[in-house]
């Protein structure tokens, strides 16, 4: 648990007190959590669920769990401010986003070095990616892979035919 910005017996109240101009108690419930010198960290989660809420939520909890509970009240509260309608889901929605298109755009440039392969192994045949061609060096860029460990590459592509993968590359 952090320790209290304010000093034993000292009259400075905590962020919460402050903007609730009340009395900070030494049993203050918020001043662990809401220093002074961070006003605007309770001016939001004040904002976004209520003083009296937010007590309540406080209390409720172990000591030892109450730490987390505001870390995401904060982070919430901040996503709310900045975002009223979808908070925090949509900061997660937009990753999701993200992170599907960098799948997609991964699996696309996996296709291509696949392909690439394909075509330098039918150039240069003996060259390939035959485990005993002189080669493999044994590196995973090197290593041999089967077309099913790969069906996920090739659902999106058009342009490779996997049946002439199958023929070419996975016969050594």
């Amino acid at each position: 648990m952090k320790e209290s910005s304010r000093k034993q017996g000292a009259a400075s109240p905590c962020a919460a007190c402050k903007l609730l101009r009340r009395r900070c108690a030494q049993d203050c419930v918020f001043s662990p959590y809401f220093p002074a010198d961070e006003p605007q960290k309770f001016a939001n989660v004040h904002r976004v669920f209520g003083a009296s809420n937010v007590n309540k939520m406080l209390q409720e909890l172990p000591l030892h769990q109450r730490g987390d509970a505001v870390s995401s009240m904060v982070y919430e509260a901040n996503a709310r401010v900045r975002d009223p309608v979808y908070g925090c889901v949509g900061s997660i929605s937009s990753l999701q986003q993200q992170i599907d298109v960098l799948q997609g755009q991964l699996a696309l440039a996996q296709a291509e070095v696949v392909h690439l392969r394909v075509r330098h192994s039918t150039n240069f045949p003996g060259h390939g990616l035959c485990p005993d061609s002189p080669s493999s060096s044994g590196s995973p860029s090197s290593k041999q892979v089967s077309p099913q460990d790969n069906k996920g590459i090739f659902s999106h592509m058009d342009m490779v035919d996997e049946a002439s993968l199958g023929e070419s590359m996975w016969s050594c």
